[in-house]
């Protein structure tokens, strides 16, 4: 798993019991799974189709810090197929894993479009073409 994100717990991001809310944990893992796709494919058009069952194991505070991991699964003719962990820094627990979520290039219709890739390309590749 590559971790690709910190966030900062900050008290906007608390709920009532004083941790990290789950709502804005999601967010966060959309806006970064959402960024790595439309990086990975090229497109802008890339939106979240699927999301499968989530189970908070762990949490974090205010002050802590957390990281958001991305790995690709598969890649499919519009889409492509991740998973998602998310640890906090400073206890070492991981808070969260998302065994599967499937992101979709869209033409200009909301349409599935195809992308044309097929495997991981890293900015350092990208540069040396």
């Amino acid at each position: 798993m590559r971790f690709h994100t910190r966030k900062w717990v900050k008290p906007e991001d608390l709920n009532p019991n004083g941790t990290l809310f789950g709502g804005r944990l999601l967010q966060f893992i959309d806006e970064e799974v959402a960024i790595y796709a439309i990086i990975q494919l090229e497109h802008t058009r890339t939106v979240t189709k699927y999301m499968s069952e989530i189970d908070f194991v762990s949490s974090a505070k205010q002050g802590d810090i957390i990281e958001i991991g991305i790995d690709v699964l598969k890649f499919g003719n519009s889409s492509i197929t991740l998973t998602c962990s998310v640890r906090n820094k400073l206890t070492r627990k991981t808070i969260i894993v998302v065994d599967k979520i499937v992101m979709v290039c869209l033409d200009e219709d909301g349409h599935p479009k195809k992308h044309g890739k097929t495997e991981i390309e890293y900015v350092k590749n990208r540069l040396e073409d």
